[in-house]
């Protein structure tokens, strides 16, 4: 159980030994960065409750039941009220509910309370999976507090957040937190290669620009994302040497363009990603600490016309950016406010 898993090894350890001992918490939040396997950590847990062939109360994962726990149908329409609802997989005991577009609608949490309280039909207990449960406004946050201060014994909800400090501090109080880290690159890339079949060069750079993601890495378009940092890099090269300003205007203009307009977050962050690199190429020019390794030759010349303190402050104005975009700003005018700041 859970060996199939990549990372947070310690996580591991610990959700064994409650599982081992009797001693799972009824209520839990799996806190961490997107796509770390918070999710697939909360199935297993599923599995440990309906598998047909446990062993010290952890699953198989290789009867039908264990099987079933992963098949859910999740409606494709675009309308609300679908989502109302709690989903259960292709077995009963085990709920999975989702937001709609950007909340997680109150009906779903009253439909979640509801099935709470009903015992199991073929498992040991019944398991339910909140996903992006900080996408719960304040209706829907009160109307789970109930089930959580009493969940019956045959019940476990789990709550999975990437941003856990959105949740209320009431609901963050009647749960256990269980907290997950980024995957280290070397087991994401070993994966890569292993699972995925990927080259050791497209591996190697598709998990250091994870983030600690194994979603985002196994996912990632690279050769998008190599057309789109080489774009970017003319920016840094042009901008932050000898700053040519004219070019920099244009450059915002495509960024914010309609064609480019959707990957304008995306980016930002390739663009903050460069400068670290170059920042860190410039304080002890190790490769190996590099996330854009394949073109260290590139950023390396770059990092020497330039002074750490410049760059420094050149990543701050992007983290700042970047935390402006969660309110209603003028992307356009804001990128251009930044071009100039990094070109002084």
């Amino acid at each position: 159980m859970f060996t199939h898993l990549i990372g947070n090894e310690e996580v591991k350890t610990r959700l064994s030994r409650m599982l081992a001992n009797g001693r799972l918490p009824n209520a839990m939040l799996f806190a961490g960065p997107d796509g770390v396997g918070k999710k697939l950590f909360a199935a297993e847990i599923a599995r440990s409750f309906v598998c047909s062939s446990p062993s010290k109360n952890r699953a198989c994962g290789e009867c039908a039941a264990c099987k079933r726990v992963t098949q859910f149908n999740i409606p494709t329409a675009d309308k609300g009220d679908d989502y109302d609802n709690v989903f259960f997989s292709e077995h009963a005991d085990v709920g999975l509910v989702i937001p709609y577009k950007r909340n997680l609608r109150v009906g779903a949490i009253r439909a979640l309370e509801i099935q709470a309280n009903f015992r199991p039909y073929e498992a040991r207990a019944r398991v339910f999976i909140v996903n992006d449960a900080d996408k719960m406004n304040d209706a829907a946050a009160n109307a789970l507090l109930k089930t959580l201060e009493e969940p019956p014994e045959t019940t476990y909800i789990i709550l999975v957040s990437s941003r856990p400090n959105l949740l209320l501090s009431t609901i963050r109080s009647r749960c256990q937190t269980i907290r997950f880290a980024p995957v280290s690159p070397m087991a994401i890339e070993t994966y890569l290669r292993t699972e995925r079949s990927m080259s050791p060069e497209d591996a190697g750079l598709a998990a250091r620009i994870s983030n600690g993601s194994v979603a985002k890495a196994a996912s990632v378009d690279l050769e998008q994302y190599r057309t789109q940092r080489e774009n970017l890099l003319k920016i840094v090269e042009r901008g932050l040497g000898t700053p040519d300003r004219s070019f920099l205007v244009r450059a915002s203009e495509q960024l914010n363009d309609a064609k480019n307009k959707d990957r304008f977050e995306e980016n930002l962050e390739i663009l903050e990603a460069l400068i670290r690199d170059i920042w860190l190429l410039k304080n002890d020019g190790d490769l190996s600490q590099i996330r854009n390794f394949d073109i260290g030759d590139k950023l390396m010349a770059v990092a020497a016309a330039m002074s750490r303190e410049k760059l420094a402050a050149d990543l701050d104005e992007i983290e700042l950016l970047r935390q402006s975009l969660a309110v209603n700003i003028n992307r356009k005018i804001a990128t251009d406010a930044l071009f100039m700041k990094m070109s002084a």
